[in-house]
């Protein structure tokens, strides 16, 4: 059996790993990836080679116990070699095929994927002048994607503050995206497809699922931030929906956005 190009941890399904997936599809790279709900992930094993841990293995005084942070409650098992290779500790974790280089953070991986398949399809631009400009659109998502999983994490708990944080954040976000593609462009960074349309439609993908907890939001005095999303930003969204349904990002994405469809036809 061939070794893949690349291997990744996390938790399942998650947008921040579908963006590897869609682009491995698009560029022909083969990815394992491995994982499980974000609950039984205290269940296993956090390494190079992760894995569900046997029972006898999971013990407060286990040298792979680890305070877990950033998401996660209570204890979780993670190896020196892991966090040797994930010094953040966090999850999706990609490591090379030989198991001697870690990469973190779902937009580098994502790079990584591009680089591996740049022979069969140019996902991160022509030439270092485009792949800077796909770099900016990158690193704009992810300003916005951490700021909108503070807000899905504490959204069953949310302050006055923390809504006007996020709501400030989206408008932002979205007003840029929504200025490129005013430009006489057919995609974010040019009239190619490339990973920042990947990471883009990711990333709004995920926020958009402020929309399974309205009622908890109305029971707080909020509405959805993007409620009016299509019609105050319509290119954006037309955007969002071409691509999602389009064959190699409807294998990946499934039925992840299917919801919204039926909230909004309703």
């Amino acid at each position: 059996m061939n070794e893949p190009d690349l291997r990744i941890f996390s938790y399942l399904p998650n947008p921040r790993v579908m963006k590897a997936a869609i682009a491995a599809k698009l560029c022909n790279v083969s990815l394992d990836i491995v994982g499980t709900k974000p609950a039984e992930l205290a269940n296993w094993l956090w390494d190079v080679h992760p894995r569900p841990l046997e029972a006898h293995e999971k013990f407060n005084h286990s040298p792979h116990a680890r305070t877990a942070q950033r998401g996660f409650d209570g204890t979780l098992f993670k190896t020196d070699a892991f966090l040797r290779l994930q010094p953040f500790g966090t999850v999706p974790a990609a490591f090379s095929p030989d198991g001697d280089v870690g990469i973190f953070e779902s937009n580098s991986i994502l790079r990584a994927v591009a680089r591996l398949g740049a022979s069969t399809r140019p996902l991160y631009g022509p030439n270092d002048y485009e792949a800077s400009r796909i770099d900016a659109f990158l690193d704009a998502n992810l300003v916005f994607a951490r700021e909108a999983q503070v807000y899905l994490l504490e959204i069953a708990g949310l302050t006055k503050q923390a809504h006007a944080r996020m709501v400030s954040a989206y408008s932002f976000y979205m007003a840029g995206v929504e200025a490129a593609l005013s430009l006489d462009t057919s995609h974010l960074a040019g009239n190619a497809l490339s990973i920042a349309d990947i990471s883009f439609v990711c990333d709004l993908a995920q926020f958009l699922r402020e929309g399974h907890s309205v009622e908890m939001l109305r029971t707080q005095g909020f509405e959805l931030i993007s409620a009016n999303g299509p019609e105050t930003y319509p290119r954006t969204f037309a955007h969002l929906f071409t691509l999602a349904n389009s064959p190699e990002f409807a294998a990946v994405l499934g039925s992840y956005l299917d919801w919204y469809h039926r909230v909004k036809a309703s």
